[in-house]
């Protein structure tokens, strides 16, 4: 068989499947055609390959295309902040292969014709992008999308992202009705009446630094509202960016009542907190949810460990220089992460040894993958070759115009990381290749 593309040297990791093992893999028509083993690609002619057609991934993992299901791409509407295909690319040089578009869009991704726009945009984008649908018109809280039209256009999963649903009765009826559909529901869970004026986390921190705080508590109560909803409801329920101690817990006691409860981390929250806010109000330390304490990243990650929190995502949000470039409490809350949330989940979780690569990319991967029921990446024979190619211990430093984002609001900016994609491919086409 001739093949488009050849990955050699490098050892496979893919834990849907078990197996960690040295293999080459052979890829034709955007499928894995054939997968190497025992020097087997050694005794064949692979000299005739062009360089461009050939990944030496000789000291490199090649796992499983990565997939954040949490990212925002601003189009339509916000165009000068991130648009589809830079939101793409930015992605790709992240190495993930599949991304989902939360809908807080100008207009919001509430209706079929603003799906399909979305995605006639990402057909020649460098990743797979897909939409997730608001669950109000508008993302207003007053009445609900037409939650089984947004599934036929496409959507996987339903969310008012960056708000919360305050109404729990118009809560209940989205959970009974993406029932109906089996996809999740996914909660920004913070109660807007505990945290509305608040700008960092309610804490010693914000006392200290005369900064409004959003409490804990705010999380915490809106999760345990709804993973009580989704109990009643016997529906999927997908908690966002969990940043809490008592978020944490509550998940963890909501899977073991039997709950259908699934939740995601983000890399700031659990590689950084509010400490560092009063050190040079860097307004890209401003998120929604805040940075919370050291108490707070550490259950965190226990949370990831454990299996309480299912996956990471990095809750890509792209702001301009301009809009950032005020004081702490004006700026608008977000920070990029596509580019750099895999080498801080190997800094902060592999390389202290919290997991290891294989869990890594369940975290990555395989899980999140499942919780919006997109096709699980993997590396069999057959399958779509989405791939991602990583050198686990390259370390690299981030570098603000290094960013594939049109947005640059980032504090990981000259933070050394560990863990680098040497190449991203998505459906047999090589999306990123490391210089």
């Amino acid at each position: 068989m001739d093949f488009d593309l050849i990955i050699i040297n490098g050892r496979l990791i893919d834990p849907g499947l078990g197996f960690s093992k040295k293999a080459d893999i052979g890829i034709k028509d955007g499928k894995i055609g054939r997968i190497f083993e025992d020097n087997e690609l050694a005794k064949m002619d692979i000299e005739k390959y062009m360089t461009d057609r050939v990944i030496n991934a000789d000291g490199a993992l090649v796992t499983p295309g990565l997939v954040d299901i949490h990212v925002h791409f601003r189009e339509p509407g916000r165009e000068g902040q991130e648009t589809v295909k830079t939101g793409s690319q930015a992605a790709a040089a992240g190495g993930f292969t599949s991304v989902c578009c939360m809908p807080n869009t100008q207009p919001a991704i509430d209706n079929q014709e603003t799906v399909k726009f979305v995605t006639s945009l990402a057909e020649k984008g460098d990743c797979r992008v897909y939409c997730i649908g608001a669950i109000t018109k508008n993302r207003d809280g007053e009445e609900l999308s037409e939650i089984g039209d947004l599934v036929k256009a496409g959507v996987v999963a339903v969310s008012d992202d960056g708000d919360y649903l305050q109404n729990p009765d118009m809560m209940r009826r989205a959970l009974e009705y993406a029932r109906m559909f089996d996809i999740p529901v996914i909660s920004h869970a913070e109660d807007i009446y505990l945290a509305a004026g608040g700008y960092m986390n309610e804490s010693f921190q914000s006392t200290r630094l005369g900064i409004p705080g959003r409490p804990a508590v705010a999380e915490e109560i809106a999760i345990l509202r709804d993973i009580k909803l989704a109990g009643l409801t016997r529906s999927r329920l997908h908690i966002a960016h969990v940043s809490t101690a008592g978020g944490v817990e509550a998940i963890r006691r909501g899977k073991a009542e039997g709950v259908r409860v699934t939740g995601e981390a983000a890399p700031h929250h659990f590689a950084l907190t509010d400490d560092l806010i009063g050190e040079e109000f860097d307004s890209n330390l401003r998120v929604n949810p805040p940075l919370r304490t050291e108490d707070d990243r550490l259950a965190v990650v226990e949370g990831l460990v454990d299996g309480t929190i299912d996956c990471i995502a990095c809750d890509h949000a792209p702001h301009s220089e301009a809009e950032k470039d005020v004081e702490f409490d004006q700026a608008p809350p977000g920070m990029i992460g596509l580019e750099t949330s895999l080498g801080l989940s190997i800094t902060y979780l592999v390389d202290k040894g919290f997991m290891t690569m294989p869990d890594l990319m369940r975290k990555m991967s395989i899980n999140p993958a499942k919780i919006v029921n997109l096709p699980a990446p993997g590396l069999s024979v057959g399958e779509a070759a989405d791939i991602t190619v990583i050198d686990p211990d390259a370390e690299w430093t981030v570098e603000k115009n290094a960013f594939r984002s049109k947005s640059k609001n980032s504090p990981f900016v000259g933070w050394k990381l560990k863990g680098k994609v040497i190449a991203t491919i998505m459906d047999g086409r090589i999306t990123h290749r490391a210089k």
